[in-house]
């Protein structure tokens, strides 16, 4: 089993993936009814007018596709009861988790466990019956299939990209160029002239906005006075810590409204190469010492960066010690 955000082709042929890799091989004949990521068409009887992308997915894994009469769920009951058994087993009480990826793994775990279990009936265990069935499998491909969709597109005054109907953000710098992009099942990756320029998550819907605050700090920069009411920022300090809302406060006290925010959007772009619990270690330290410039968080931020340590060798001092000795002559003293 496996959770998706969509029912987009994409997640459609990502699923069948990650089942070939996880059982070890691909099975001769999948058993489909007719949904509109595999069937462009339903025509009389058995025959059916398949998307063309599927077409190309089962040539590459050398596997036929069967199809259900319509409204005819019985004809594949086997699949219909494991769905319901796995509701009933692995889904209540109702699963929690802070991402798809954390419940994905979670429901891996359950069908793992399931594995040891013995259907009445049979001598041998799940995962021992499956061994003997795995050499009836078609190997894998060396490579597996591409399941991206590329696309290039023009960078708006926003500094967004509409793809698919949604907006992904990329540096301003960027405004007015174009680019290209590359949409996988949960990611979206912005290439231009072959660098890549921002990744996201990716988002399904119309309309939706996926905003990367570290995109507009270097307009930010310039114009301070946009920094309280820009969209990217108002998103983001709805998570950031009270320590970052306080070392503005402090910034502004001390340098005055526009100077101030300016050595604000300095501190957060110290997030770009340190780790965010570092950046995070740092404010709370300058907030607490009352420090008032940006320069002061990044000294702050040094010892945590990693940086190497050096030791003396050992039975060498550290140091020559001094002959203090000559000192007296200073004076005109023997």
């Amino acid at each position: 089993m496996r959770f998706y955000p969509c029912e987009r082709q994409a997640a459609f042929f990502d699923a069948h993936m990650r089942a070939f890799s996880f059982f070890g091989g691909v099975f001769r004949t999948a058993v489909y009814n007719n949904l509109t990521s595999a069937v462009e068409k339903v025509l009389k009887g058995k025959d059916r007018r398949e998307q063309e992308a599927f077409r190309k997915f089962q040539s590459y894994y050398n596997f036929t596709a069967r199809f259900c009469n319509v409204a005819s769920g019985h004809e594949k009951g086997g699949v219909e009861g494991l769905v319901g058994f796995a509701r009933r087993n692995y889904m209540v009480p109702v699963l929690r988790a802070e991402s798809l990826e954390e419940l994905n793994e979670k429901i891996l775990r359950e069908c793992l466990n399931y594995g040891a279990h013995r259907i009445e009936g049979r001598e041998k265990s799940v995962d021992e019956l499956f061994e003997e069935e795995k050499a009836h499998l078609l190997a894998l491909p060396t490579h597996p299939f591409s399941n991206i969709e590329t696309v290039e597109s023009k960078v708006n005054p926003y500094a967004t990209v509409i793809l698919d109907k949604n907006r992904y953000s990329v540096p301003t710098c960027y405004v007015g160029f174009r680019v290209e992009a590359i949409l996988g099942v949960d990611r979206v990756e912005v290439f231009q002239r072959g660098k890549k320029i921002a990744t996201h998550e990716r988002v399904f819907g119309n309309n939706k906005w996926r905003l990367e605050p570290d995109h507009y700090l270097d307009l930010l920069h310039q114009r301070p006075g946009a920094f309280d009411s820009a969209r990217p920022i108002r998103e983001w300090r709805k998570s950031w810590p009270e320590s970052l809302e306080r070392l503005w406060d402090k910034f502004v006290v001390s340098h005055g409204e526009t100077d101030g925010t300016r050595e604000f959007i300095l501190v957060l772009m110290l997030y770009r190469d340190h780790r965010a619990e570092d950046v995070e270690a740092a404010v709370e330290r300058a907030v607490q010492n009352g420090v008032s410039s940006s320069a002061g968080v990044k000294h702050l931020l040094l010892p945590s960066g990693g940086g190497e340590s050096f030791e003396p060798v050992k039975g060498w001092p550290a140091t020559e010690p001094a002959d203090v000795s000559v000192y007296a002559e200073l004076g005109g003293l023997s």
